[in-house]
C-alpha cells in the first residue's frame, strides 16, 4: 500500500513541487477518511459499517456519515484533511512530543480564531 500510495501522490514535478492530480487528491483524502472509520469501528465493535460511512468526494457535510446509533456512541463531526500544508504544525506536534514522557497535546490558536487542540488519534480512540 506504501508503493502504491508514493505512485499516486508523486506526480510530475514543476518547481521542486509535485503536482497532484485532482484523482490523486481524492483518493489521498478517501484513505484519511477511511483509516477513522475503520479505527472507530475497531474501538466500537459492536457498530456496523453501516453506522459509519465515508462521504463521497464533493459532497456536503461531514466526511464521515454517522447514523443515529453511532452518533450516541460518537458525538463528533469529522472533517478529514490530508495535506503537506500541516508541516508547521507537525513541526509543533514534534516539539511537544520532546517535552516529556506524558501523552503530549498540542494547543494552537490564529487572532479571532477559537483555541484548538491537536492530540493523536489512536489516544482520541481507545
Amino acid at each position: 500500500m506504501v508503493g502504491d500510495a508514493k505512485k499516486i501522490l508523486h506526480e510530475p514535478k514543476t518547481n521542486n513541487k509535485f503536482i497532484m492530480k485532482q484523482i490523486s487528491k481524492q483518493k489521498k483524502g478517501r484513505l484519511l477518511q477511511a483509516l477513522l472509520r475503520d479505527k472507530l469501528l475497531k474501538a466500537f465493535p459492536h457498530l456496523h459499517p453501516a453506522d459509519l460511512k465515508v462521504g463521497k468526494n464533493g459532497s456536503n457535510g461531514e466526511d464521515l456519515k454517522i447514523s443515529r446509533i453511532g452518533r450516541r456512541l460518537i458525538p463528533y463531526q469529522f472533517e478529514c484533511k490530508n495535506q503537506e500544508k500541516f508541516k508547521t504544525l507537525y513541526h509543533f506536534w514534534d516539539q511537544s512530543v520532546k517535552h516529556g514522557k506524558h501523552e503530549p497535546v498540542l494547543v494552537v490558536k490564529q487572532n479571532t480564531r477559537r483555541a484548538l487542540a491537536v492530540i493523536d488519534l489512536d489516544q482520541f480512540i481507545i
